[in-house]
């Protein structure tokens, strides 16, 4: 059996798990589902009877879940408490403005990140070296619900620069609209990534061969760009497959503060109004991405380090 296919099955076998896991979550809160249904009410025991006939709560704990991984398989992940609507539809609505949101954040994650961390590496020791390790430190010490209150503050209010409240209109107001809310996600895990950048540069800016290759005269930028930095592309891209999983979760937080009508700002409403279907969606939704977007990584490796492709042929 390959690497990738093992890989796969595994991807496949923690899916199922974590399904398991997401759907039981309903019943382990407490009280009766039935009685979340008609809250601020009073019903009548037939009236209650019939909620759980009709929404399969008298059916054997198996087979409410069979059913469910049924539908979900086949793009049904049941109907909202909340917005009578179902979950598909009530996620197709918001999923635009979350994945522009991770999209930007993505972008300027490779971009600032990566681009700050080869500078760092490059110019240790001098003054440009210590800022950008100045930066990272406060960077990564910066929750991002305090960047996006600091970047409402200033950026938005004080200086009127971007919008502060809403998904906006159109493909370049919405740009407009995520341009902090992007920045006050994406400025921890820039931090992260910058260091995990400048560390695995320096570590191969160390090895003999580069310090050969340098002795004999080859340019500097070529040896940077063949022998360092293609290098160091392994645990850089790993981290970043991580962080990039990791800001499904803080969307949440960032659509909050900034009144974003997304997947992030969904979950907590329906969380505070007990909508569990709709949760129990969200929460799986985001931990396909991450496993699947780490599955991708694990299978991309190789092709970037040709080191770790040459040991696995080996073994």
């Amino acid at each position: 059996m390959t690497a990738a296919l093992r890989r796969l099955l595994g991807m496949a076998a923690t899916l199922l798990v974590t399904s398991f896991l997401v759907f039981s979550s309903l019943y382990l809160a407490p009280g009766d589902p039935a009685a979340f249904l008609v809250r601020g009410r009073s019903p009548s025991p037939d009236e209650l009877a019939a909620i759980r006939q009709q929404y399969g709560f008298n059916d054997p704990f198996p087979v409410r879940y069979w059913h469910w991984l049924d539908g979900v398989l086949h793009g049904d992940f049941g109907r909202s408490y909340l917005f009578h609507q179902s979950v598909g539809e009530v996620l197709w609505s918001r999923l635009p403005a979350t994945l522009l949101l991770v999209g930007v954040s993505t972008l300027m994650i490779a971009v600032v990140g990566i681009g700050a961390g080869i500078v760092g590496a490059l110019r240790r020791g001098t003054r440009t070296g210590s800022a950008v390790l100045l930066l990272v430190t406060v960077g990564a010490a910066v929750p991002s619900f305090v960047a996006a209150i600091v970047l409402r503050s200033v950026l938005g209010v004080k200086l009127g620069w971007f919008p502060t409240i809403g998904n906006g209109t159109g493909v370049l107001d919405r740009l407009h609209h995520v341009v902090l809310p992007a920045i006050a996600l994406s400025v921890t895990f820039m931090a992260l990534v910058t260091r995990v950048t400048r560390s695995a540069m320096l570590d191969e800016l160390r090895r003999e061969h580069v310090e050969v290759a340098l002795s004999r005269g080859l340019p500097r930028g070529t040896v940077i760009r063949r022998h360092v930095l293609r290098n160091a592309l392994g645990p850089i891209t790993t981290v970043c497959g991580l962080l990039v999983s990791g800001m499904l979760v803080s969307t949440a937080i960032v659509e909050t503060a900034f009144g974003m009508s997304g997947v992030g700002s969904l979950l907590v409403q329906c969380v505070d109004e007990l909508d569990f279907q709709v949760v129990q969606a969200i929460v799986l939704l985001v931990v396909a991405a991450f496993v699947v977007v780490n599955t991708a990584v694990d299978l991309v490796y190789p092709l970037i380090d040709p080191r770790v492709r040459a040991a696995g042929g080996a073994r």
